[in-house]
């Protein structure tokens, strides 16, 4: 992973994951809005598999 996926990880989770699909996306940014920490580790998950 490079440091800028890093940062949009932390930042913004959803934009992060924008290639991996419709399915990622909805679920990184419905945990987003439920608390910011699931989003983020939701997102790092996504971007290292």
């Amino acid at each position: 992973m490079s440091l800028l996926r890093v940062l949009l990880c932390i930042i913004l989770p959803p934009l992060a994951v924008y290639d991996k699909g419709i399915g990622p996306i909805l679920l990184t940014l419905i945990l987003t809005i439920v608390g910011w920490v699931p989003g983020v580790i939701a997102a790092i998950i996504f971007n290292v598999m």
